[in-house]
């Protein structure tokens, strides 16, 4: 829609995840470090963040970088109600087809681990991501730590990163958790942008999207990180629309009034944001106020 008009290739800020449009900050750097280490290492990885911190991004990037070493399976939580599931959607995850007549738990373990020990044989380390973790209970944790303990010989052959909300932290911290809580090797919290990451990420997205790095002034990034608290997304949902205003008002920058109007009309729900986002953003004001 306003692509053409700006000169940009494609949108810069879709609020799906895209590793090629992750930005680089200090902490970014720092937990893609933590999680590079933790793929070395025996035992889980932790990622935690408010919603829309990139977590997801983060990891998506983190096995971009040389996909030929990983065999991936993706596991959204809401998706699985019963815990004798689990084992069935891992396999669908890495994509393996077995009998379901013999779909018994003991068949679905030899199936994992014939299937794990393959991989690994082809110089394969197959990772299990969860996302949405901090919806799991004890029982789904316990039977993930059972599974993670598949080996051959000395070696681990199937690597889990939970991805979740701040609250996946206070589950894991409760005393029944302690086995689990042993076997983490490294987790990480990302938090919001800063006034200056919020500035620089803003220019990097355009820049990446083929776009005049200077479409927003300084005075409209300063607005949009006060009224988003640095949180990825809501720096994505407020560019995206002031991109949509802009065109709309045939100005060829972003300034500091098409901001106004964007926030303004989002908070009488002219355009409004999802009710999560809603939320996040009233939380995020109230601690600049």
């Amino acid at each position: 829609m306003y692509c053409e008009f700006y000169g940009l290739k494609e949108m810069p800020f879709n609020l799906v995840p895209d590793p090629d449009y992750l930005f680089m900050s200090v902490q970014y750097q720092q937990a893609l470090s933590v999680l590079e280490y933790g793929l070395t290492k025996d035992g889980f990885a932790i990622i935690t963040g408010e919603v829309g911190t990139g977590k997801t991004t983060l990891v998506r990037k983190l096995l971009d970088r040389d996909d030929t070493k990983y065999t991936v399976g993706l596991l959204n939580h809401t998706v699985v109600y019963d815990k004798n599931e689990l084992m069935k959607w891992i396999l669908f995850s890495f994509g393996v087809v077995y009998d379901e007549s013999q779909g018994g738990q003991v068949q679905l373990y030899g199936e994992l681990s014939k299937f794990l020990i393959n991989e690994y044989k082809e110089g394969r380390q197959c990772i299990m991501i969860i996302d949405e973790a901090q919806k799991l209970d004890f029982d789904f944790l316990e039977q993930i730590r059972m599974i993670s303990n598949i080996n051959f010989g000395k070696n681990q052959l199937i690597q889990f990163i939970l991805v979740g909300q701040p609250e996946l932290r206070d589950v894991l911290k409760k005393p029944e958790m302690r086995q689990f809580a042993q076997r983490i090797a490294v987790d990480f919290h990302l938090g919001c942008l800063s006034q200056q990451d919020t500035y620089m990420y803003i220019t990097h997205r355009i820049t990446i999207a083929g776009g005049d790095p200077q479409i927003f002034d300084d005075e409209s990034k300063h607005l949009i990180w006060q009224h988003s608290g640095g949180l990825p997304r809501l720096i994505n949902v407020l560019c995206d629309t002031a991109l949509i205003y802009g065109y709309a008002f045939l100005s060829t920058k972003i300034n500091a009034d098409i901001v106004r109007h964007v926030i303004n009309d989002k908070k009488q729900g002219l355009t409004p944001l999802s009710a999560g986002d809603q939320l996040a953003l009233d939380s995020e004001q109230k601690k600049l106020e």
